[in-house]
């Protein structure tokens, strides 16, 4: 009992350190441009990209030019996200939130975005959604290749923060394999952070890490008597990235390495919906892809506007959470 006592101390210990922030200074105040690799949590729809799912290519279109980069434009509207307007990287650098098409230069803090809906982190671990799906391992190569080259006379390294909000596909997709979850989790974690090690031989050092939301609680496994992925799958996930970045952050001890505790914030915002001016957190709004549901959501048998909803559909969150979320992810880094 003491020896098991030991190692949940030991285990919390890891976690609340890599939550807390390193001895690298960081000041959101002069970060000028945001780099964002992840899912459809993350992606951002580009004039450049492929149709619902990326800001610019797709697997079969990595290669662009600096030309190409440059001239793309974010698009805003109700399909341009997988939330059903703005997302948390477009709320926390206040980057193509408004309607219409954004160029990420005229941005005080510019917002170039490399995720991929429906990305896993490895083909080695779990299969693609898509044969055009870029996983995370292939964004960030994508990136070396072309986007950094492209880049690197417009952004600064030093006054850039690499954002990565990655493994939701991954606990999903694998959540019934027979394998040993830790160590599976752990597998996959060192595949994410071979590429961020990429990312700093670039020049890159101050990172922010998003863990996982509380998966176990959408809709889908809300309606089911056993959750899959269920809480303890969740929190070996969490785990494991909160040792990675710990290990990281000792590594090189020149990097800013900061994990954001989203799966306690949101969690909080299930728990007490009210305060965020949430009343739906079990369900969503079958209409929440119809063209005018945000006038007419009562023809689909919503009785409140989407914004009042925690779930935009069965996997993802609605913008109103993300723009939540950002709020509370800005005011972190501030401090």
């Amino acid at each position: 009992m003491l020896l098991s006592a030991a190692c949940v101390l030991l285990a919390a210990s890891v976690t609340a350190s890599s939550l807390s922030k390193s001895k690298a200074g960081f000041d959101w105040s002069s970060t000028r441009a945001l780099l964002a690799f992840g899912d459809s949590y993350t992606y951002v729809q580009g004039t450049q990209g492929h149709q619902n799912f990326s800001f610019i290519g797709d697997q079969f279109n990595l290669a662009f030019s600096r030309e190409t980069l440059l001239t793309n434009k974010i698009v805003q509207n109700q399909t341009a996200t997988a939330e059903g307007g703005p997302n948390w990287v477009e709320y926390l650098t206040k980057c193509g939130t408004r309607e219409g098409l954004t160029s990420p230069q005229s941005c005080k803090k510019q917002l170039w975005d490399f995720a991929f809906a429906g990305a896993d982190i490895s083909t080695e671990f779990t299969p693609l959604h898509h044969n055009f799906t870029v996983s995370l391992v292939d964004q960030v190569n994508q990136f070396k290749q072309y986007g950094h080259p492209a880049l690197k006379h417009t952004i600064k390294t030093q006054s850039t923060l690499v954002a990565i909000w990655i493994g939701i596909n991954d606990i999903n997709d694998g959540a019934k394999y027979a394998v040993d979850f830790p160590t599976f989790y752990k597998n996959i974690t060192d595949a994410l952070f071979s590429s961020v090690e990429d990312l700093y031989d670039l020049g890159y050092k101050q990172y922010l890490f998003m863990n996982l939301p509380p998966l176990d609680r959408t809709p889908g496994n809300q309606a089911k008597i056993s959750p899959s992925p269920n809480s303890t799958q969740v929190g070996w996930y969490n785990g494991a990235l909160a040792e990675h970045a710990t290990a990281f952050g000792e590594k090189h001890k020149d990097a800013k390495v900061m994990v954001f505790d989203a799966h306690t914030r949101l969690g909080a915002m299930l728990d007490e919906p009210g305060k965020y001016g949430i009343v739906n957190t079990t369900n969503f709004c079958a209409g929440y892809d119809q063209p005018d549901i945000a006038v007419n959501y009562e023809n689909y048998g919503c009785p409140t506007p989407l914004d009042e909803y925690f779930w935009f559909n069965s996997g993802h969150m609605t913008s109103h959470v993300h723009k939540i979320l950002a709020g509370q992810v800005e005011r972190w880094l501030q401090e």
